[in-house]
């Protein structure tokens, strides 16, 4: 074939917003090549390929074209695109559906059955060397975790439904389906999973946990991986930790100035112990996290008790538990104390023993960081007192508890002015009424101005959901002398909630509010997360 045709440049006019590659097209280029050579296959008509490219001038992307002609004995027409076109046809280029649908038309029913019948009857060894050298699953799996990581997921859930294989992403906290694969290929994905996290593949009947790592774009990514028995088979959830995200500051969780320098000031008293509550899931241990990094400094021995550890932290001693060995938070506490120990952090206090031992290690002249599962901060005092600590043992031990949970962030790309009803506008004034009014004047804000909000239109940087990120709300309150006396006798949750509120607390609905005026959340997401109605925006039209 003429080589000449191969350097031909076509100029029309192509929507790139709504370009769709065939999985054909997309075994010409690997992906690795076309973004390396800012070069995307998009069409192929006979022996005739189209091709957008950055740089169609360029000898080294020239002398690629051509041997891609050769290779495969076709025409390239090349097709002129800028950069921010050429990132939206590399998008479609790369997505999981092009790249699986690829991988599953090399994988035939025959192979399917005879790998499920040798993994019963094989050794283990065997089984697994079969599995790697699997290349379609390992290629499914491979764009699944690469997807999920450049699409900035925190977890990956694979799921084997009645009829089909349902890839999940949690994006900002909300899952969302990314992918449906064939039921029959469920077994094949599970065990690949395992053998990537040093698993028993022939384990079926119980959880496992592991982990693995993966290099992405030079980055290393650390996976942690549970399975999970269920009526439809095995299911996979894979956690994705970003080493170079790294530890964040406080003032990046969303912590407010009052709460900032209350915290500040308290984690560099000689001792006691730090509290963070609220559900699984509302960033507790990050915080946790971000205030060890300010106390790891030289001078001081940090010693962590983790369940999983999740970031390594240059210069802390960290240590994850192993209950299967019987190697607990109750266990490991007790050692910790024998490792002259300045600062302890406690994963979570699970039980009165661990709470015991933590109390005890905050009365002898530590610094104790823990989490406890509780829906609000006032609730950490009663949650104590049911695990059978003293009273007068709390009041000496005990100096702050967080609650927090997360929001999404209002995407920066498409945010635009909201139009709430009239009953949305009385309610926030009402809330922002209740905020101390020493703490509206620090963060500028004033009931008497027009109050203006803010939401996402939604857009392709955003997956069209309107949100981009996520940051933290918080509530914050201390032990004073007051509510270290009222604690020597019969105290509920009302009046330690008062004496919170004398203290200057603003709750987590309260500092909801707060980043709504600054345009960073919506009303919507603050309803979501504090189970507080403030009467939505959508409802109050309807009314």
């Amino acid at each position: 074939m003429d080589s000449q045709k191969n350097k031909k440049e076509n100029k029309e006019k192509i929507d790139w917003d709504a370009i769709k590659i065939h999985p054909d097209v997309v075994n010409l280029v690997p992906y690795e090549a076309a973004r390396k050579y800012q070069i995307v296959p998009f069409e192929k008509k006979g022996y005739v390929v189209k091709i957008a490219a950055v740089d169609v001038d360029n000898v080294e992307i020239q002398n690629a074209l051509k041997f891609l002609a050769e290779k495969n004995n076709i025409v390239v027409e090349t097709i002129k695109v800028g950069k921010e076109d050429f990132k939206k046809v590399l998008a479609v280029y790369s997505t999981p559906a092009v790249k699986i649908q690829e991988a599953l038309e090399t994988i035939s029913e025959e192979e399917l059955e005879e790998k499920r019948l040798s993994a019963q009857t094989q050794e283990e060894k065997e089984e697994e060397q079969q599995l790697k050298l699997d290349a379609p699953i390992a290629k499914i799996v491979d764009v699944i975790l690469r997807n999920a990581v450049e699409g900035g997921a925190s977890d990956v859930h694979i799921e084997p439904m009645e009829d089909h294989l349902r890839v999940r992403f949690r994006l900002d906290g909300i899952l969302h389906n990314s992918l449906i694969l064939p039921k029959n290929i469920a077994p094949a994905v599970i065990s690949r999973v395992k053998i990537l996290a040093n698993l028993k593949i022939d384990e079926r009947r119980k959880p496992q946990d592991g982990r693995f790592r993966i290099t992405e774009d030079k980055k290393q990514i650390d996976l942690r991986v549970s399975t999970f028995p269920t009526s439809m088979g095995e299911k996979a959830v894979l956690r994705i930790l970003d080493k170079e995200k790294g530890v964040k500051e406080l003032d990046d969780l969303g912590v407010g100035p009052r709460n900032l320098e209350i915290i500040k000031k308290t984690i560099f008293e000689p001792y006691g112990m730090i509290l963070s509550t609220g559900p699984t899931g509302s960033g507790k241990s990050t915080t946790l996290y971000a205030i060890l990094k300010i106390l790891n400094r030289e001078g001081v021995n940090i010693v962590t008790l983790e369940d999983p550890v999740e970031y390594v932290i240059e210069g802390v001693n960290q240590s994850q538990v192993k209950p299967e060995i019987g190697y607990d938070f109750a266990s490991g506490l007790r050692s910790i104390l024998r490792q002259d120990p300045d600062i302890i952090m406690v994963g979570e206090i699970r039980d009165n023993e661990t709470a015991e031992l933590a109390v005890h290690a905050a009365l002898t002249g530590h610094v104790v960081l823990s989490t406890l599962h509780t829906n609000d901060s006032i609730g950490a005092i009663p949650r104590l007192l049911d695990m059978k600590i003293q009273p007068f043992l709390i009041a000496s031990s005990l100096r702050l508890i967080m609650a927090q949970r997360l929001v999404r962030r209002i995407c920066q790309n498409c945010k635009r002015e909201a139009n709430p009803s009239e009953e949305v506008l009385k309610n926030i004034k009402e809330i922002i009424s209740s905020i101390p009014e020493k703490e509206r004047k620090k963060l500028n804000i004033n009931i008497e101005k027009e109050i203006k909000i803010y939401e996402g239109a939604g857009c392709p940087r955003c997956g069209q959901t309107g949100y981009k990120g996520r940051i933290g709300i918080f509530e914050l309150f201390f032990m004073d002398e007051e509510l270290s006396q009222s604690l020597n006798r019969t105290i509920g949750e009302a009046e330690i909630l008062a004496i919170a509120r004398r203290q200057g607390m603003i709750t987590m609905k309260e500092d909801g509010i707060i980043k709504v005026l600054q345009g960073i959340t919506t009303i919507e997401e603050v309803e979501r997360v504090t189970e507080e109605s403030f009467m939505s925006i959508s409802d109050a039209d309807v009314k």
